[in-house]
């Protein structure tokens, strides 16, 4: 088989398309057959040498795919040779074939391509998990996505405003802000031009929003403490901003605020599973019902993983970039 390798760390010319050797499914896993994987922010990162697999996990990057199950390991029940499916990974998906937990696999949904279903399951579980299983979003509530136009931020801004939530967006043109208008985000920021603790507290009367998710990390942990309203809940989940910042306890106490700082890659087994249920029993049905729909930007062939790995560190992109298993 053939997979995207990184032999040494570096830009996007280091990715190789090459031979590698044959994959055998293990106890309570699938062997699938990679119809398209999708360029997150974690692969450029694993690429450049900052951000190595978990114990065990595929060396080759690609952290989501879609495909046809090739091959079922022992002790796997539910899942059948042939069928659709998508899948997280921790790693892998750039390649022809890629070992997938069972409890890590879902349904391609009703109505969405087999291809572009590779752009669903990193996206999907990262919003669940941390907008709704940890800070809990609720109806009426506000909430603040930076970069919207995103893979993350497109999947964010759906799902909130499908259980009734109100959504803000910071992005950097305003072809991307328009981007997220159509997807139904009231509160448009350009962050380039405007303050965006300014601008939320003025469209949301002073009260600012309920629930953050913050791709930033230290760059913007203290105007976010100084955007969330009182009892809001900030998510963390990534570091383009730097890893150390100064937090205002004073701030966090007086708003009865709560930070939480997630990623999804390391976590074990067990909480990808029951993370990966959650997605299929809530969000599923969103896509099958048309309520929500992934957002795709362009598709390259896998081979030409450099190219798409260019456009995404560029942020010339919305939505997501997805890799094309020729």
């Amino acid at each position: 088989m053939r997979a995207i390798t990184i032999p040494e760390a570096g830009g996007p010319e280091v990715l190789v398309w090459d031979e590698v050797p044959d994959l055998v499914p293990g106890e309570g896993e699938v062997l699938v057959e990679v119809v398209a994987s999708a360029v997150n922010r974690a692969d450029i990162v694993q690429r450049q040498g900052f951000y190595d697999p978990p114990p065990g996990a595929s060396p080759y990057p690609g952290l989501e795919c879609s495909g046809r199950i090739a091959e079922i390991g022992t002790g796997v029940s539910g899942w059948a040779v042939g069928d659709e499916v998508c899948a997280l990974l921790s790693g892998g998906g750039y390649a022809e074939k890629v070992v997938v937990p069972a409890g890590q696999l879902l349904p391609v949904p009703k109505g969405v391509d087999l291809k572009h279903a590779a752009a669903l399951p990193e996206v999907a579980c990262t919003v669940w998990s941390n907008v709704f299983m940890i800070a809990h979003l609720r109806p009426g509530e506000t909430l603040l996505v930076h970069g919207g136009s995103s893979g993350i931020g497109t999947m964010a801004i759906q799902l909130a405003k499908a259980v009734g939530a109100k959504v803000a967006v910071t992005a950097g043109t305003k072809e991307k802000l328009d981007h997220c208008a159509r997807l139904g985000a009231d509160i448009l920021i350009n962050y380039k031009e405007q303050d965006f603790v300014a601008e939320l507290k003025a469209a949301t009367d002073g009260a600012g929003a309920d629930v953050i998710l913050d791709n930033m990390g230290a760059k913007y942990l203290d105007r976010n403490v100084r955007a969330l309203a009182v009892n809001g809940r900030l998510a963390i989940i990534g570091l383009q901003g730097g890893t150390k910042g100064e937090l205002n306890i004073g701030a966090l106490l007086g708003k009865r605020a709560a930070i939480s700082a997630t990623t999804l890659r390391a976590r074990p087994l067990s909480e990808k599973t029951a993370i990966v249920a959650a997605v299929r029993e809530h969000v599923w049905p969103l896509l099958e019902g048309g309520h929500i729909r992934p957002v795709i930007d362009r598709e390259l062939p896998i081979s030409d993983a450099a190219a798409a790995h260019r456009v995404v560190e560029e942020s010339g992109h919305v939505g997501k970039v997805l890799l094309v298993v020729e």
